[in-house]
């Protein structure tokens, strides 16, 4: 039985070696890596080939230098990959004995590490979800201080419109809305928040072509800073439902 490591190929049925070694199906060369840190790209490819069953649970992971020959980059990478999919609970590292797919799905991954890895289409709904709730809250706890910032963001957006500067009205909006998030005064919606929309920033720069789709929502922004001065909680609500619902047209 072949213990030659080749390249993993998803739609391969998964073979093994010896003591039940998952050997990768032969296609030939190394893995191409995109411009990642290697070793989050090699942990991705891995995890890919756990998540489609291609590496199935109870199989053992090829030896290291078979790993470092097969991705093209040194074992100190492959270490760190393997040690990333260890501490997320989906490979198991046994002294003397190898490292086994324990789990197809990471079970104790941080949520920073996970938004890494989402698809940004995923993020954007994600956040969407606690959008309302985020506003009625700051309309409910918002200080004179968080009024204050809340405008100078809305005049950053304004300002950006005025540009016409894609890259400028994205984090524009961005800032506007971490700045309604921080005057909600609840540290886990702010922080959930943070770092799902610096995720977002690629997103948006891809699926919108122009500034137009922001500066389109200007007024709905300052009805929302309206509603949350006046502390009319029900109406900021419906004010950003309003907004959600103007970015999906």
């Amino acid at each position: 039985m072949t213990t030659k490591t080749q390249q993993i190929s998803g739609g391969r049925a998964p073979k093994t070696g010896a003591a039940g070694a998952f050997v990768p199906s032969k296609t030939g060369g190394v893995v191409k890596l995109e411009k990642k840190s290697l070793a989050d790209e090699v942990s991705e490819q891995i995890r890919n080939s756990i998540a489609s069953g291609e590496m199935p649970v109870g199989a053992k992971l090829p030896v290291e230098k078979e790993l470092s020959d097969m991705y093209g980059v040194g074992r100190s990478t492959i270490r760190e990959a393997v040690s990333v999919l260890s501490n997320i609970g989906m490979l198991r590292v046994m002294q003397g004995k190898g490292t086994f797919v324990v789990s197809q799905y990471a079970t104790n991954e941080p949520i920073a590490q996970r938004l890494k890895r989402a698809q940004s289409c995923d993020l954007d709904e994600i956040r969407q979800i606690p959008e309302m709730k985020i506003a009625e809250k700051a309309a409910l706890k918002r200080t004179k201080t968080d009024i204050k910032n809340i405008r100078a963001m809305l005049a950053e957006i304004e300002a950006a419109n005025a540009s016409a500067d894609l890259e400028r009205a994205i984090d524009a909006d961005i800032k506007f809305h971490t700045a309604i998030a921080a005057a909600s005064h609840n540290k886990i919606l702010l922080e959930f928040y943070e770092l799902a929309s610096e995720h977002l920033r690629k997103w948006y720069a891809k699926i919108y072509k122009s500034a137009e789709i922001f500066a389109s929502a200007f007024d709905l922004h300052c009805k929302l800073v309206e509603r949350i001065q006046e502390q009319n909680a029900a109406e900021a609500w419906n004010v950003a439902e309003e907004i959600i619902k103007h970015g999906r047209a």
